[in-house]
């Protein structure tokens, strides 16, 4: 029987199996790709530098990142999960930023065996699914125990004595609550201000003088880039006599810092954030860094004109040092052409990486492990020693303080 290239074409792509034929896995990027574009793509670029390492192959398999753009959005997360689950060339999913959408869909990532890499995200349950059978993993800040850095930092570095707590009215603070006011309680008094996306300035600017008027002196905030400014900017509208100190989360840093940073905020606002424990500058950067830079800069000139370093820096940061680990576990592997065997073997060499990888952050002894109650940390590749605040230089990028 004879068939015409049209049909063989047809054949290919219906075959349950055929990335067996097609020598291609697809990773899928769950991520903003709309209004926190700069942290979606320094995600992608992270991770996209380290696959050049080994040329985008292992086990000679081409791997092939598709952008998935959920815009913030729960269901369209989601709707990202289903199309995964469904596609026969598609091995893990890198997530990208927002927290909602992992703690609202992880039932459903864990009962249908998704793997999910989460490179930016930090609220607490994300990786804490009950049960065994835990197909998250993560290489981020975790608010289980980050808020105690944010907290730590505004009695011991900043000394106030009557903090208030700004959070996003999302899983997402709601964990940051959880973990701040377990760390202050019985040490200063301090009250909570909730706030929904989509907070402008002006609502901001009421907000600050309410807590002005109720004599706080200083401000936790957990806000996404967007709300961020709008604090910032808010905080800049009132009298400088009356200004306070902000202690940011990372959300600031998800967006273009230059459109906020100005010389007149800098000078005007107490500003320091939460970051992992490196950055691309004097104080963190070694041979391993500078080739890596190097390397991004020839991957990607374009996200480095006229800058030392891209948006977002953590995103690149961390989806590097994650990409570098996914690698490392897939190497350990053999692909036997049955996508859900492969995804299986794939989560449980994620668990059991045995050999020392060299990260930006930090070498990675055994960054995961599988989760029992007794070891609900055992899918987080970072702790609690691994994330330091920050201030930004005359440039606008991030300068990591030692802790």
């Amino acid at each position: 029987m004879k068939y015409n290239n049209a049909f063989i074409a047809l054949l290919l792509i219906l075959i349950p199996c055929h990335y067996g034929v097609s020598k291609t896995l697809y990773i899928y990027h769950d991520a903003d790709y709309s209004v926190n574009i700069d942290s979606a793509n320094a995600m992608k670029m992270g991770f996209l530098t380290a696959l050049s390492e080994v040329d985008n192959k292992v086990h000679g398999y081409n791997i092939k990142l598709i952008e998935k753009n959920h815009r913030g959005n729960i269901n369209r997360s989601l709707s990202t999960f289903k199309h995964f689950k469904k596609n026969a060339n598609a091995l893990f999913i890198l997530g990208g930023l927002h927290s909602p959408p992992y703690i609202v869909n992880r039932e459903y990532i864990n009962k249908n065996k998704i793997p999910l890499l989460v490179p930016w995200a930090a609220g607490g349950p994300i990786t804490r699914y009950p049960d065994s059978k835990n197909w998250v993993f993560r290489l981020s800040i975790d608010d289980t125990v980050a808020g105690n850095r944010l907290a730590e930092h505004a009695l011991s570095k900043l000394h106030c004595k009557s903090p208030r707590l700004f959070l996003e009215q999302t899983p997402w603070g709601e964990s940051n609550y959880k973990t701040m006011s377990a760390y202050l309680n019985n040490k200063v008094p301090f009250d909570v201000s909730w706030f929904g996306w989509n907070t402008k300035q002006n609502t901001a600017e009421v907000e600050i003088k309410k807590a002005i008027n109720h004599n706080v002196d200083c401000l936790i905030l957990v806000a996404s880039y967007t709300e961020s400014v709008h604090f910032l900017n808010a905080m800049l509208a009132i009298s400088p006599e009356l200004r306070l100190p902000i202690i940011s989360h990372w959300g600031l840093t998800g967006g273009d810092l230059d459109k906020v940073l100005t010389p007149e905020l800098k000078k005007g606002v107490d500003l320091s954030v939460i970051q992992s424990c490196f950055a691309f500058n004097d104080d963190w950067i070694t041979p391993f860094s500078e080739k890596v830079l190097k390397r991004a800069k020839t991957l990607f000139p374009a996200a480095f004109t006229n800058k030392d370093m891209l948006n977002a820096p953590a995103g690149f940061i961390h989806a590097y040092d994650l990409g570098r680990i996914a690698i490392r576990a897939l190497q350990n592997i053999k692909l036997s052409g049955d996508i859900k065997k492969d995804r299986l073997a794939f989560k449980n060499a994620l668990e059991n990486i045995q050999h020392p990888i060299q990260g930006l952050i930090k070498q990675y002894e055994k960054p995961f492990s599988i989760w029992t109650q007794s070891k609900p940390d055992a899918h987080e590749a970072l702790n609690l020693a691994d994330f330091c605040m920050a201030t930004f230089d005359d440039k606008n990028q991030i300068k990591v303080l030692k802790n």
